[in-house]
């Protein structure tokens, strides 16, 4: 049997955030199946990088410096897309920067970013795609949310907040774009990731944030991009079951929330970490370009449900006791 040609063969793929993480690991893919992808970010070194990497796959790779807070960049990079051969496909819009800290003690220019950043960074990029979109009377928007899309977390609000609205800009547009059946607004919503996100971003608790189990590598979060690229949803978790954690937070909203409270609280954070409230948010990082991150979980996920267990099972006896 033939191996399944994608639809995206020599289709114009437009992809923010691309130097290093889900970006990175989403533009290789992307080149493997055939795309040419036109990956953006703010450093030229780490894009080059990546597109050597979309060409050891076979695929081809057009960087582009540009920073999705500046409308005007944006804007550009859309028509050196357009230039390519006419038309884009598909965009994808995944830059994205955290701070880790509480709304109180994070600078407030530092949330601002954030926002900045993860939400209007993608409004600059749907204003600049939409219009080529509507022309060619076609194409899908992904925007890379989060399972922080639809539930709160601690120590991240800004990042929060962001994903939040990202997820709103994503029905708004659904809604505006209702009389257009072939332009596609798509969410992927991951789970935790192993990325640089955790070293990377602006650090404010002083203590080093790590990934929490089940984390999932870049890659199998490239391949469900790819997917939805391909085969256009409303959206889709990564990995799907995270739904049912969604659904069990409808149903016992402050017993889930207690939870992840607690859960953060104690394994989230690891040895001291000097305080840090620039990170990744204004300057690209120096550090070498990966996908993959250096702060995996400090438990893992069987690890993880017995602490929970005996975590509750005593708050439970100190609770009958009266202590």
């Amino acid at each position: 049997m033939s191996e399944r040609r994608s639809p995206l063969v020599n289709q114009v793929v437009v992809i923010t955030g691309a130097s290093t993480g889900i970006g990175r690991a989403s533009a290789v893919e992307l080149a493997r199946v055939g795309a040419r992808v036109v990956i953006a970010g703010r450093r030229a070194e780490t894009l080059e990088d990546t597109a050597a990497r979309c060409r050891e796959v076979g695929g081809q790779a057009f960087p582009v410096v540009a920073d999705v807070t500046d409308e005007a960049q944006v804007s550009s990079l859309a028509t050196r897309a357009l230039e390519l051969n006419g038309s884009v496909a598909v965009w994808v819009n995944n830059a994205g920067v955290t701070a880790f800290g509480s709304l109180e003690d994070v600078p407030l220019a530092d949330h601002r970013r954030v926002v900045e950043t993860n939400l209007w960074g993608a409004v600059h990029g749907a204003r600049a795609i939409l219009p080529i979109f509507r022309r060619q009377g076609h194409g899908v928007l992904i925007n890379v949310g989060s399972i922080l899309s639809k539930v709160g977390q601690p120590f991240v609000p800004s990042y929060v907040i962001s994903k939040f609205a990202l997820h709103g800009l994503s029905e708004a547009l659904r809604a505006e774009l209702a009389d257009q059946p072939n332009i596609k607004v798509c969410t992927l919503l991951p789970y935790a990731v192993d990325t640089p996100h955790f070293q990377e971003g602006a650090n404010l608790i002083g203590r080093e944030p790590h990934a929490m189990p089940p984390t999932q590598s870049p890659e199998k979060v490239a391949r469900a991009l790819v997917d939805l690229a391909e085969r256009p949803r409303r959206q889709l978790h990564v990995p799907r079951i995270a739904a049912w954690g969604l659904a069990l937070h409808a149903v016992c909203p402050e017993l889930v929330e207690r939870v992840i409270h607690d859960t953060l609280a104690r394994w989230h954070f690891g040895a001291p970490q000097a305080l840090n409230s620039a990170g990744n948010l204004w300057e690209a990082s120096a550090a070498p370009p990966s996908a993959h991150g250096q702060r995996g979980p400090r438990i893992g996920l069987a690890g993880l449900m017995g602490w929970l267990i005996g975590h509750y099972a005593a708050r439970g006896v100190r609770a009958v006791a009266g202590v």
